[in-house]
């Protein structure tokens, strides 16, 4: 059984349709390694949550350029498209808010990995872009 928390906002179906559709657009940017294209579909300064090898709590805001390079630099050239099968949990709290639990499995080179992360999107003039970025074990990057 999953737990909803009553945020007072009852999501529509074209609520929920164009988090879903945003997902897939950016899923597809991520998986070909469009690096551009995932910055255009952010809120800068974007906010980073994670904890680092320590153990600590971390967090970090990035501006575009910042963003750029990182994501370069972590997902690699491009050489070979990344696959992702996601199920994602999306709480909004009202109809331009909501934060979004993702369980994935992301496969590159025949290799796949389990990634558990939560994103806090936004709407504005009527598009969804991501702000705050959750995950851990990203830390010593931060």
């Amino acid at each position: 059984m999953t737990y909803l928390p009553d945020t007072g906002y009852t999501p529509t179906t074209e609520d929920r349709e164009s988090l879903d559709a945003w997902f897939a657009r950016y899923d597809e940017a991520s998986g070909k390694r469009e690096i551009e294209r995932m910055a255009d579909m952010a809120v800068f300064p974007l906010n980073l949550v994670s904890d680092d090898s320590a153990g600590n709590g971390r967090s970090a805001q990035w501006d575009r350029e910042q963003f750029v390079a990182t994501m370069t630099h972590v997902m690699g050239d491009g050489s070979q498209d990344i696959t992702f099968e996601s199920t994602r949990t999306p709480v909004f709290l009202s109809p331009s808010m909501a934060v979004v639990f993702t369980d994935s499995t992301m496969t590159m080179d025949g290799q796949s990995q389990q990634l558990r992360y939560a994103d806090i999107l936004l709407k504005r003039d009527g598009a969804w872009a991501f702000q705050t970025m959750i995950q851990g074990d990203w830390g010593d990057n931060l």
